[in-house]
């Protein structure tokens, strides 16, 4: 329990150094961010606590081999022996005492004075001992959860450079503005969020997204403050800085995931004391029962309560942690908890499980008509346009080498189509109704059912049709097979028509599709469910999403969604992965799971243990023995959640994998 206060601790000295390096965005000053994290030091074996079990041990040592009666002074200096190396143990009994709590160091503390009241030194000075030894071992377990956060902020240099009057100087994080030009170099970490305006490379971004591969960045592409560099230089335009990355924000959510405490976790402290207090009034039984003080004493040793009043915790803070590592970020202890709860996953479409943006998918010239002069109409008609429809049509126009002309002049109707004047003629671009209206006379459409069919026509004659849809992202079908497979209902809630979203959902396999629907009605899609005591989860990334996710259960916002939807979810997906959600969920659902065998396994060896001691069958060494190990395997059992040591090393700033000068095209195919 030591070692989770010193966990808040170090949580909160490292993520004050990360408010910091956000919130003074002057040229002034030379302060850094490591400079913030720098001053916790690495946590190790004190070496008084070498000390204190080394002078234990020897003590217990000699009075092994004196025997089971030993003299007087003899007794009164392993008294001394036992007082002094248990130090730590009854200064904090005796803290618990006058804040009127029940823990297990007071119980410890009661078992070693009642075992030295009976003259049983050796007794005393081995539970001791083994009190000592647990609670560093505890320690070191726990540690590990500390470590990562503690090192989190190493990951983010203190030094960036900065492309100032055409020419590059290097200048302190502090310093730097959002919209400067950051130069990264190659093997070197990326300071900052932004896009990359310049050069190519393949950046290592395991430590943000989970990706195991380095991926590949050119102009255009999002880079992520604490990844690395691998080839070759990059200049990126800076749009995040200090705690407004996705970095910093992994931390505020380690650092809320440690001040918040989960409702599981209160129950664990709760189980924690009810365990004190029957372990106390066992023994007073079996006082009174047998009269048997080793009986007694042994009732108190063996009843342990560490691995669940430690154990949780830890287990939060590691599953928390192991979502980051995979590219999810949860903004706290509750929430995961709720995650593990969810029964029913409602689903955006557009950007959620589909792209976002249209793209033409294919072309279908009128007889006698090339596919080129088809689209080269269209693309001259929508030149002046900034509807996502046009914006697709102009890029596939692009991309195909094909030339055109601005239109002269031009008209839009909204969710009807445009017309305009190219070279002298009249161009309509849109729906089939829209065509007809002109008296444009044409074929049926080509029966792509919910892709949208834009109709082009030219001085009243229809040229044909392009075939324009918002594509589903790779990884949503197999993403919903798995929703599905852990026995959660999945319901696709959108705002477009009906026709599109049941295809949508044929597509994916959902079991619910609700179309044509506006933000409120969303939110009262969710407030319905809520009311029929269903567990929700909402995951969107727009606008319009931002009342259901903050009425969900838990919202889950997507990494390329807006702003406002991001800070009304309790958990965001860095890279817009639909699979990162998946196993975000089997996280929760393990750290639940691992709570659980806590919750179960500790009570039972703590009544199998008070019943054998009860009766004689426990001497006080082998109920010490049992207390420590049997806590120990709860805490282990919490710490397997701790990102791996792969994590680790990132955390640590050494690379995940080593940096190569190089990536020829062969090596990334």
């Amino acid at each position: 329990m030591k070692a989770g206060m010193s966990l808040e601790d170090a949580g909160g000295r490292v993520t004050s150094g990360m408010h910091e390096s956000g919130a003074h965005p002057a040229r002034e000053g030379t302060a850094s961010d490591s400079e913030g994290g720098g001053s916790t030091h690495e946590h190790g074996l004190d070496w008084r606590e070498i000390v204190r079990i080394g002078f234990v041990a020897i003590a217990a040592g000699i009075f092994w081999f004196l025997g089971v009666h030993p003299s007087l002074p003899l007794v009164l200096a392993g008294v001394s022996c036992a007082v002094v190396g248990g130090y730590p143990i009854f200064r904090e009994a005796i803290e618990n005492i006058l804040e009127r709590r029940m823990t297990m160091e007071l119980s410890m503390a009661i078992a070693i004075l009642a075992a030295l009241a009976i003259r049983e030194v050796f007794t005393a000075l081995v539970i001791t001992l083994f009190v000592l030894v647990a609670e560093v071992l505890e320690g070191l377990t726990v540690s590990r959860g500390r470590h990562a956060i503690r090192h989190l902020i190493d990951l983010l240099p203190s030094t960036a450079t900065v492309n100032e009057r055409g020419g590059w100087r290097e200048l302190g994080v502090q310093q730097v503005l959002v919209g400067d030009i950051v130069l990264i170099k190659p093997g070197s970490r990326i300071p900052v969020d932004g896009s990359v305006v310049g050069g190519h490379s393949f950046v290592d971004q395991a430590t943000i997204t989970g990706e195991s591969m380095p991926v590949e960045k050119n102009p255009g592409k999002q880079v992520y403050a604490g990844t690395i560099n691998q080839s070759g230089a990059l200049e990126v335009r800076v749009e995040r800085l200090g705690r407004d990355t996705t970095f910093g924000k992994i931390i505020q959510a380690v650092e809320q995931a440690e001040q918040s405490r989960a409702p599981i976790q209160r129950i664990a402290d709760r189980l924690a004391g009810y365990l004190v207090y029957f372990a106390f009034a066992a023994a007073i039984l079996t006082l009174l029962v047998t009269h048997n003080m080793r009986s007694t004493i042994s009732v108190i040793i063996v009843a342990g309560a560490c691995g669940i009043a430690a154990g949780t915790p830890l287990a939060i803070l590691g599953a928390i942690g192991r979502a980051a590592q995979q590219g999810a970020i949860i903004k706290g202890g509750l929430y995961l908890e709720k995650l593990a709860e969810v029964d029913t996953i409602l689903l955006d479409k557009t950007g959620t499980l589909t792209f976002g943006t249209p793209r033409l998918l294919d072309v279908h010239p009128a007889p006698e008509i090339s596919a080129a002069l088809l689209l080269k109409t269209a693309a001259m008609a929508e030149s002046r346009s900034e509807h996502p429809v046009a914006k697709a049509i102009l890029k596939q126009a692009i991309e195909m080498g094909i030339a055109y002309e601005d239109s002269s002049q031009f008209e839009y109707t909204p969710g009807r189509g445009v017309s305009a004047i190219c070279r002298g003629e009249e161009v309509i671009v849109g729906s089939e109704n829209f065509l007809l209206e002109r008296g444009v006379s044409l074929s049926r459409g080509n029966g792509h059912g919910a892709d949208a069919e834009v109709f082009v026509a030219r001085q009243g004659k229809f040229l044909g049709t392009l075939v324009v849809a918002d594509l589903l992202r790779p990884e949503a079908k197999e993403a919903i097979r798995s929703l599905k497979s852990m026995g959660l209902r999945t319901v696709l809630l959108t705002g477009d028509a009906q026709a599109v979203a049941e295809d949508v959902g044929k597509k994916l396999g959902v079991h619910e599709v609700a179309s044509e629907l506006l933000p409120e009605e969303k939110l009262q899609y969710v407030k319905r469910l809520a009311a029929a005591s269903h567990t929700v989860a909402m995951v969107g990334d727009g606008v319009n999403d931002a009342p259901a996710l903050a009425q969900a259960t838990v919202g889950v916002a997507m990494g390329s969604g807006t702003d406002v939807a991001q800070e009304s979810a309790d958990v965001v997906l860095i890279g817009s992965d639909l699979s990162k959600l998946v196993e975000t969920l089997r996280i929760a659902r393990r750290c639940r799971r691992t709570i659980m065998q806590n919750f179960v396994g500790t009570p039972v060896v703590d009544t199998i243990g008070v019943g054998m001691a009860a009766f004689g069958l426990l001497n006080p060494l082998l109920a010490a023995f049992i207390h420590v190990s049997s806590e120990l395997v709860f805490i282990l059992n919490s710490a397997r959640l701790v990102p791996s040591a792969t994590l680790a090393g990132a955390l640590s700033g050494r690379p995940l994998v080593p940096a190569r000068p190089d990536l020829s095209q062969s090596q990334t195919a």
